[in-house]
């Protein structure tokens, strides 16, 4: 047996409980925070940039807090009181927060580090006001060894449960009145266990009810204030709306208009996709009449697959997406595998859910061309899916004779961003023909070709295009002033150059 399971056995069940406390307040506090960080993340992107600022503004508040700790007296009842105010400022954070940016989101940066600093300060109130109440029941090595043994056991128990059941079976604001919940329960146990040293204790009771109630009607209706600030985000009517192990997947319908958001950005809308597609598509795969093997990266929704299937030379179709619930919608739901004409479900598409990088490292193997459709790269982890190692992978599997096609965001809103692209392939050592389409969902959007030669434009397109012409294709590849090429540096995986300023460019664009 354990040192510390000795000593606590020789503790009394007061002290017990408010060890358990320490864990359960320790998991709420680090769920609060990780919680306001995966929100900015998915609202203002860069996730590096959220989580660190999140994290350390939180930490310096817990600082704050037990600093102002020394002036509090009556340690039962401040703490009992700072786990009802934790319980219901850190239950409805997320959907405040959420609501804020649908209809003021130029306020939603300021609310943000204010309500993280308060919950910080709270919690940091939390432990020193616990190690003076177990002061008279444990000694001074006990006392610090077990507050600071199931404090950190707290922290790591939030840590593993966030990604893995918190994000993907609850969502942000569903999970904040969870541990919401959490706290007052905490509280009300505490009213329970010192009720003979508090006084008034029917003020303790009402106080604590309310903070159940409180928390418990936002948990059952947390879909509902979700919905809402959707629905007030994106003006349109909500379809489906799902948290992933790897992304917020939003879809809305507006009359005919169907269109995907993933963390709140848009990835298509059906009135239009097909200039972005046929433009990503058709110009390397007509260039390739003979191309058998096909790779794309990213693409979920299936719909560069429906482009490249109306060659009928082609032999396979091997899809590389994370999200297994992506490619399920878009293969079994009645109305978004008809977008992509039932893609997904053609004989020719092996799909696999997977990391583009890490399948890439892998496997071995040759494509005729390789399409790469990824979600823009407005945060890191994305963003490495841009870098000069993962095109020498990419290029590593494509044949000599093959071409890829990159999306590469606006040449016209994130300039440099869109030549960084350039730059990062050519690092890689291929030959880069980039260009540019109008969609009207996005505007100007950029693309490049790259492959082990030089790229020659097609003489000939499948007859069932709706945008895409051989003449057109020609003025594709001329930019014009205001989008031509400017000095670049190449996207690197330990600098990410590329996030920063796609997220400057962007914001520019967007405030």
């Amino acid at each position: 047996m354990s040192t510390v399971s000795v000593s606590l056995e020789k503790t009394n069940g007061t002290a017990l409980a408010l060890l358990l406390s320490v864990f359960i307040v320790a998991s709420c506090g680090l769920a609060y925070e990780l919680l306001a960080a995966a929100l900015a993340s998915h609202l203002l992107g860069d996730s590096i940039t959220q989580f660190s600022t999140v994290i350390g503004t939180y930490l310096f508040a817990m600082g704050i807090g037990s600093a102002l700790s020394r002036y509090l007296d009556n340690e039962v009842e401040n703490f009992v009181r700072i786990e009802l105010l934790i319980a219901v400022a850190g239950g409805v954070a997320t959907a405040g927060l959420s609501l804020l940016f649908a209809y003021a989101p130029d306020s939603f940066r300021i609310a943000l580090y204010l309500i993280v600093g308060l919950l910080g300060i709270l919690t940091g109130l939390e432990i020193p006001l616990v190690m003076r109440i177990l002061g008279n029941r444990l000694s001074f090595k006990d006392l610090v060894s077990h507050v600071l043994t199931f404090d950190y056991l707290g922290a790591l128990a939030v840590s593993i449960a966030f990604p893995l059941f918190v994000v993907p079976q609850m969502g942000l604001i569903r999970g904040a009145f969870f541990f919401g919940l959490i706290n007052a329960l905490v509280g009300v146990a505490c009213v329970w266990l010192f009720r003979k040293e508090l006084q008034r204790i029917w003020i303790w009771w009402s106080g604590g009810l309310l903070a159940v109630l409180f928390t418990m009607t936002g948990l059952i209706f947390s879909n509902n204030l979700s919905t809402h600030a959707e629905q007030a985000m994106f003006g349109n009517d909500i379809l489906l709306a799902e948290n992933t192990a790897y992304q917020r997947i939003l879809i809305t319908k507006h009359r005919d208009d169907i269109r995907l958001h993933l963390n709140g950005n848009l990835q298509f809308s059906s009135r239009d996709e097909y200039r972005y597609h046929e433009a990503l598509v058709h110009p390397v795969m007509a260039a390739l009449p003979g191309a058998k093997n096909v790779l794309v990266l990213g693409g979920g929704d299936g719909l560069a697959v429906r482009e490249i299937l109306k060659y009928e030379k082609v032999e396979s179709v091997t899809l590389i997406d994370l999200d297994p619930r992506m490619t399920q919608l878009f293969r079994d739901h009645s109305l978004l595998s008809v977008l992509n004409e039932k893609s997904l479900s053609n004989p020719k598409v092996k799909i696999i859910n997977e990391d583009a990088f890490i399948w890439l490292d892998k496997n071995t193997g040759f494509f005729d061309a390789i399409i790469i459709d990824l979600p823009d790269p407005s945060n890191f982890s994305l963003a490495k899916l841009y870098t000069v190692s993962f095109y020498e992978a990419v290029a590593r599997h494509l044949s000599q004779s093959g071409f890829v096609s990159v999306q590469a965001t606006s040449p016209l809103y994130a300039r440099q961003a869109f030549w960084i692209i350039v730059s990062t392939l050519e690092a890689a050592g291929l030959a880069t023909a980039p260009y540019h389409a109008t969609v009207p969902s996005f505007g100007e959007w950029g693309f490049v070709i790259a492959g082990h030669r030089q790229y020659k434009t097609p003489a000939k397109l499948p007859d069932n295009l709706r945008f895409l012409t051989v003449d057109q294709i020609p003025n594709m590849f001329d930019f014009p002033p205001d989008m031509a090429r400017v000095p670049a540096p190449v996207n690197r995986l330990d600098t990410q150059t590329l996030v920063r300023t796609f997220e400057a460019e962007w914001h520019k664009v967007l405030r």
